[in-house]
């Protein structure tokens, strides 16, 4: 067997090292791309929605429209409880039959009292839902508006009646206030005057989605 020169096999050797070193590296992974800091605000939507000019301004209307439909209640329920009065502190002097007619008399007052209640409760409720919803719908817009603006990746609910409550916010993340004051401005309606203390507070009705 011939045996190569030592020169020859220090060349092979050198060569065999070089073609190794110019082998292509495996290629970097690509960076990440950087994720977006999120910036996280919170509101009071329900009360975002009442506490604005508009809505309270709407359901002082709708109290002043059914203040006749209250007072015929309340008539009603007064005479209910005068023909009670009176059958009471006539019951001695009264036949049975007389008892029976008063008392019938007074049983068809009350099925009459709860009818007109009922109603008067369900008409109420179907306005003062298209009062809160009406105004939900645009509180709503503006609030979307803000949050893109003002560079708001999220905004939570914090309201009572959210399914899923937030546990704690730092106060300067809550935007209800500059939401409200906001909606108030661009609305141009003026603070209602203070309701008068006999004056039934606004009720609280839920909003539609937002």
């Amino acid at each position: 067997m011939k045996r190569l020169p030592l020169f020859a096999l220090f060349l092979a050797s050198a060569s065999a090292v070089v073609a190794a070193g110019q082998t292509p590296a495996a290629p970097k992974p690509a960076a990440a791309a950087p994720v977006p800091t999120a910036k996280v605000a919170v509101i009071m939507f329900q009360a975002a929605v009442t506490q604005t000019n508009e809505f309270q301004r709407d359901v002082a209307d709708l109290q002043k429209k059914y203040d006749p439909r209250r007072a015929h209640l309340k008539t009603l329920s007064d005479e209910i409880d005068n023909l009670t009065k009176q059958l009471q502190a006539d019951d001695a002097k009264l036949t049975d039959a007389e008892k029976v007619s008063r008392a019938r008399a007074i049983d068809e007052k009350k099925k009459q009292l709860d009818r007109d209640t009922q109603d008067a409760q369900g008409d109420f409720q179907s306005d003062i839902q298209q009062v809160i919803n009406g105004v939900a719908q645009k509180v709503g817009a503006l609030m979307t508006d803000y949050a893109e603006k003002h560079g708001y990746t999220l905004v939570l609910d914090a309201g009572e009646q959210q399914t899923q409550t937030v546990l704690y916010a730092v106060p300067s993340t809550d935007i209800t206030k500059e939401i409200i004051d906001a909606y108030n401005t661009k609305s141009g309606i003026p603070a209602p005057a203070p309701q008068a203390a006999s004056q039934p507070d606004a009720p609280q009705p839920q909003p539609a989605a937002h």
